[in-house]
């Protein structure tokens, strides 16, 4: 549902900006938001020299995954990328490798939610250009005309008002909600079909989003102790009939696959805790807050708390778990659960571009966003409709690869000085089932802190910075712009991989395969030069390569040899231990890659948002 939105009360008066009450502080980048866009796009920004400040309304940095309770990454474990493998290697650090975190079925690397959020704060720690200011809560942006210069925020504990001037501020809140303050177009809900081209047969638009949960952290106290909390109003085991095999009476709901032991196992956590964030028959429910104001956010999410609780009291006296109980060391909060829920969607931006399935699920098809990437993910489509009996309940797993993420899907279409992260970026409500899990949003945030620190460094508006320089950015910090599982950062060539895997000169290939797709570049395959020749037009007209059979060592020197004398492509065999050069040996997709990105630069064009090149 299109909807366009312009918050009177972001306009201020000269004379509100003068109230003594109000302390003001001025910044390079501001980020609205701790959570795992915030909090990455807060690092990141420092670290690239522009003084930065995240404002957080709790008093943890992490958001879902921490804040929210949904310590267990979906996705991407094949994709070390950026910040978020910098993340999980505190986490195997912390608690001992790799498979000490191994503990649940749902995930290969879950953990302690207040590990981590210690994590965070020990990483932004270190940056010197980071400052984080606690318990603000965001009221609105501040705007000359269609730019965004700062925000206002309110002490939830004093009272005191705090305005921040900023050149670049991004929205990572949970749900849009700087986007909202500042007139942006946004989209809530599903869109039609027609209108974005995607084959889901959604006849009309709706705003029905996706379930939120509510999450709870259960610990075993130890057989013998009695954990059971007191019996929710309201309750009935009925509404969880057919979470697991050991309660399941209504033969017309969907019939459960697991038994209850397997279910708790789902979100096993190390030191014997348990995340309880079961879809279905569990503690999903079916709330849609988004254009609600914090106080009615926070009446609302009462029922979602006793969704959760009556879900607990069920697996203790139903089940028998009476040695689970909320834990007593996660979360500084007077009832034990999580600071916030877990929201599965947001407001999506109107940005430059509009990232689509049709785009994600055939990249090479049609317009060429892949060029553009700045973050990974590879979860499949994964949409939580059970609890709204109104909403399409067909939409999950829409066979698609794994995918890169457009620039232009985080830069407002309409307005400078805002960027957007989290979970507002402008993708369409099916691309968000997969661009919502941590993964992903964590990229997302660090892509976001690299094009402000570049907009500010050049002190240019974010759509004016040049896309080559914002990926090469992110490549210097080991973080993948294409998708390509078989090359990982630390291999020697990663970057020129991904540097002509982003120019489509070396097109990699997808595969939909269940929760964790893949796209493979092939390294070692040999090159069909019919499919050479086409990729390579747009960056070597005159090139007499015969179309037909496979590239050799020779024909591949002849593309570049305007480029480089030979002794120097000799040193470059040397220096990678390819032996002599064998002008009638064929050459291998690595090779060549190494080769253009050395010598032919093809990376270094400019393209515009759509990924046409300029």
């Amino acid at each position: 549902m299109k909807i366009k939105l312009l918050f009177y009360c972001c306009i201020f008066s000269l004379p509100t900006l003068l109230v003594s009450a109000q302390q003001k502080i001025t910044t390079e980048v501001l980020v609205i938001g701790g959570g795992a866009s915030g909090i990455t796009a807060g690092l990141q920004s420092a670290r690239l020299g522009a003084r930065t400040i995240i404002v957080e309304s709790t008093t943890w940095l992490g958001g879902m995954v921490t804040s929210a309770g949904v310590s267990a990454f979906d996705g991407n474990h094949e994709m070390p990328s950026g910040i978020w493998a910098e993340f999980r290697n505190h986490i195997y650090k912390t608690y001992g490798g790799a498979e000490k975190v191994n503990t649940g079925w749902v995930s290969n690397t879950l953990f302690e939610p207040h590990v981590g959020d210690s994590i965070f704060k020990k990483m932004a720690a270190r940056e010197k250009f980071l400052r984080i200011k606690y318990h603000y809560e965001f009221l609105r942006v501040l705007k000359n005309k269609l730019t965004i210069i700062g925000a206002e925020f309110i002490d939830k504990e004093t009272g005191k008002k705090l305005l921040i001037y900023a050149k670049q501020v991004i929205d990572a809140t949970e749900l849009g909600d700087a986007i909202a303050s500042a007139g942006a177009t946004y989209d809530i809900g599903m869109e039609a079909s027609a209108e974005t081209g995607e084959n889901l047969n959604i006849l009309k638009p709706n705003n029905f989003i996706q379930d939120i949960t509510y999450t709870a952290t259960l610990k075993d106290y130890g057989l013998g102790r009695d954990c059971t909390i007191a019996k929710p109003i309201g309750y009935d085991p009925r509404e969880f009939d057919g979470a697991c095999t050991n309660y399941y009476y209504d033969v017309s709901r969907i019939k459960p696959q697991v038994d209850a032991k397997k279910m708790l196992d789902y979100g096993r956590l190390p030191n014997k805790k348990y995340m309880i964030n079961w879809p279905g028959y569990g503690n999903d429910i079916y709330l849609n807050i988004i254009a609600l104001n914090p106080t009615e956010r926070e009446i609302q999410l009462v029922k979602a708390k006793q969704q959760t609780l009556r879900f607990i009291y069920f697996i203790q006296h139903e089940l028998g778990f009476k040695n689970l109980g909320l834990a007593d060391d996660e979360y500084p909060t007077a009832d034990r659960l999580p600071f916030i829920p877990y929201h599965r969607e947001s407001r999506r931006v109107r940005g430059l571009v509009r990232y689509t399935l049709t785009e994600l699920a055939k990249p090479f098809d049609k317009e060429p966003l892949y060029r553009t990437g700045i973050a990974v993910g590879d979860y499949p489509v994964d949409q939580h409709h059970r609890k709204n009996p109104d909403a399409p309940q067909h939409l999950s797993f829409y066979p698609v690869p794994s995918y890169n993420i457009p620039l232009g899907a985080l830069i407002p279409k309409e307005l400078n000085g805002l960027i957007a992260a989290e979970k507002c970026i402008s993708v369409s409500n099916a691309v968000n089932g997969t661009t919502r899990l941590q993964p992903p949003v964590m990229l997302i945030g660090q892509a976001a802190g690299t094009l402000a620190a570049l907009a500010v460094k050049e002190n240019k508006s974010a759509k004016d910075i040049n896309i080559r320089a914002v990926q090469q950015s992110l490549l210097n910090n080991n973080a993948y712009i294409m998708p390509y599982i078989d090359i990982k950062p630390s291999h020697n060539a990663f970057m020129a991989i991904q540097r002509i895997g982003a120019t489509g000169i070396l097109k990699g290939k997808g595969i939909s395969k269940g929760w964790a797709n893949q796209t493979w570049f092939y390294p070692d395959s040999l090159v069909d030069k019919g499919t050479l020749k086409n990729n390579m037009e747009p960056y070597i007209a005159y090139t007499n390569l015969d179309a037909k059979g496979v590239l050799t060592q020779g024909e591949a020197i002849q593309l570049i040899e305007h480029k480089a004398t030979m002794q120097a492509i000799e040193n470059l065999w040397k220096q990678w231990n390819w032996g002599k050069i064998e002008k009638e040996k064929m050459i291998n997709r690595l090779q060549l890659a190494v080769l253009l990105d050395t010598f032919l630069k093809p990376f270094e064009k400019p393209i515009d948002h759509l990924g046409h090149i300029h």
